[in-house]
């Protein structure tokens, strides 16, 4: 992949800064037809460079299998909207799970341990997703 593919494929650092202060993020994956389903609003944290969204559900939730059909959707999150690319985190990387684990600890810490421990148990880890935007 050259440079400037891969420079297509990052968040640039105001959209960044904007979707990760966003309290939520709408979220609608593409159908096999290319229609968008409806929109599920979700919460969203930025790692490092990347945007990461859970299912609480686990792989068995409606919003995240929709994201499993054509991998692609249409995000709206503190102004921006852009149509992204839906990669599963990898599972082997406990560190990178372990930082999302965190962001969403304090993130949405005022929410208690109750609910933020949905967002962070072993299901939901498992259906974690990387937003890459499609440009």
């Amino acid at each position: 992949m050259s440079e400037e593919t891969s420079a297509m494929d990052t968040w640039t650092a105001g959209e960044l800064s904007m979707i990760g202060y966003a309290e939520e993020l709408d979220l609608a994956s593409r159908r096999d037809d290319g229609t968008l389903r409806q929109p599920v609003t979700i919460w969203v944290v930025c790692v490092d460079d990347d945007l990461y969204v859970r299912c609480m559900n686990g792989r068995s939730g409606a919003w995240y299998r929709g994201t499993q059909t054509s991998h692609q959707g249409h995000i709206s999150a503190g102004g921006v909207e852009v149509n992204v690319t839906f990669a599963d985190a990898d599972p082997g990387d406990s560190a990178v799970h372990d930082r999302i684990d965190e962001v969403y600890r304090t993130k949405y810490r005022r929410y208690g341990n109750n609910i933020i421990g949905s967002v962070v148990s072993p299901a939901a880890r498992a259906a974690t997703i990387r937003l890459i935007p499609e440009r």
